[in-house]
């Protein structure tokens, strides 16, 4: 491998300006799917953010969607597009977030965007408006709740099918973990239920279809959406007693469903915010091996290459937001520096700064091709593994169509701790 290869295809990372390289690679694509090597990082959601303001107003996207739930979003876009109801400050929505990991978008820099894009909104007419959406899987039963309520306002037609649904899950004490190993021992699931309701609202929302009024458009979509959770949660949590390849494979199927969900119904082009290991192509991974697929592989079969743009992020070293295990107290913790042979290391040897690497479509340096270890931090790490684990056999051409490489790095602001007692989703995916 030549040195000078890496230098010449890393250019200088240093303000938002030097993302025109990558405006120019992004061109008209419909969907960027913008990536984090870590779920608690400062810099990665601070540049994920410029690159996404840049995109609103330079290209036109209208939508940003996020790995985060359904509900929990929602109450945030009800601000961020100055929605009736919505919170006059995007920090308060993000401040009701309850659901570890918390940090994840109850954090400054996800504050500091939203109040950036309400500003925004507040000088646009309201069909231009930029939304903000989850895509994430969790939220059955506070998407039952809310579909629920939703119903008996709207369509009371429908409140006894859901109510079935409802009590079908409810001996579970609204524990995704308990129902799932119900049904491992038991014949028996709610599946029917839901996917019987859902079904149901799409027929109605099929024979209703018109240009409407677009508030009513939005709940009745939002409403869908609810329900579209509820049955995918459905299948994740009965999955989750499987391999955990089916249940990540569930998971991000949704998440790609949900977001060509949005992008029909909003007619615009999308930012998605999620993990490296959702956002890279995971035929460039040993994911494929192991019989998984995610949102980047599915957004380039469904969407085609030239229509889709995958960012990634990596760092040779800094500090995190994370838990040592699933529902612990977050900690901020010292990254060390990248291990030796990894695509980090690579960066940080023959660079040494921040740098943002775009892939050429045509011929390219043969250490794009070269499988590495690249480094992913969920919510979960433990710096002591380092050593043998928390790295991703890696393709860097293949994965992504580019990548921001941060030299050092520092834990993100969280708004708030969590609650002993909040509802923690169990562990079904290797972030």
């Amino acid at each position: 491998m030549d040195p000078d290869d890496v230098r010449r295809l890393a250019l200088p990372l240093r303000d938002p300006a030097d993302l025109d390289p990558l405006l120019d690679r992004i061109g008209d694509a419909r969907v960027v799917a913008v990536g984090e090597a870590s779920d608690g990082t400062h810099q990665y959601y601070a540049w994920r953010s410029a690159l996404t303001r840049r995109l609103v107003e330079e290209r036109g996207f209208g939508l940003v969607a996020v790995e985060g739930d359904w509900p929990e979003c929602r109450r945030v876009d009800r601000s961020v597009r100055l929605r009736p109801g919505g919170a006059a400050d995007p920090r308060d929505a993000l401040d009701a977030i309850d659901r570890w990991p918390t940090w994840m978008w109850a954090n400054d820099d996800v504050v500091d965007f939203t109040r950036w894009l309400r500003g925004v909104n507040a000088g646009r007419p309201e069909p231009e408006r930029v939304a903000f959406a989850g895509l994430d899987v969790y939220s059955l039963w506070d998407s039952m709740h809310e579909l629920l309520a939703w119903l008996e306002e709207h369509e009371p037609g429908h409140v006894a099918a859901a109510r079935r649904a409802l009590h079908c899950f409810e001996p579970f004490g609204e524990d995704g973990a308990e129902y799932a190993f119900a049904t491992r021992f038991a014949p028996s699931t709610c599946e029917e239920t839901v996917v019987e309701l859902l079904r149901r609202l799409c027929e109605r929302r099929a024979a209703d279809d018109g240009p409407g009024d677009p508030d009513d458009r939005d709940d009745r979509f939002a409403a869908e959406q609810n329900a579209a959770v509820v049955v995918g949660a459905e299948r994740y949590y009965r999955a989750m007693v499987g391999s955990s390849a089916e249940s990540w494979n569930v998971r991000d199927e949704h998440m790609a469903d949900t977001l060509d969900r949005l992008l029909g119904h909003t007619g615009t082009k999308a930012v998605v915010w999620e993990h490296n290991t959702h956002v890279g192509d995971a035929r460039a991974t040993d994911m494929a091996d192991a019989g998984m697929t995610n949102v980047g592989q599915l957004l380039r079969e469904r969407h085609g290459t030239g229509d889709v743009v995958l960012v990634g992020f990596a760092g040779h070293r800094g500090g995190v937001v994370a838990g040592r295990e699933w529902g612990a107290q977050m900690e901020r913790m010292a990254v060390p520096a990248a291990r030796e042979g990894s695509l980090e290391a690579l960066l940080h040897e023959e660079v040494g700064r921040d740098a943002l690497v775009v892939v050429p479509r045509g011929d390219r340096p043969a250490w794009l091709d070269r499988r590495l270890g690249h480094r992913a931090i969920g919510v979960v790490y433990r710096p002591e593994r380092e050593r043998w684990g928390n790295y991703v056999p890696t393709v860097t051409g293949d994965r992504y169509d580019a990548l921001l490489y941060l030299e050092d790095t520092t834990p993100l602001q969280p708004l708030h701790l969590e609650r002993p007692d909040e509802h923690v989703p169990p562990p079904g995916h290797p972030e």
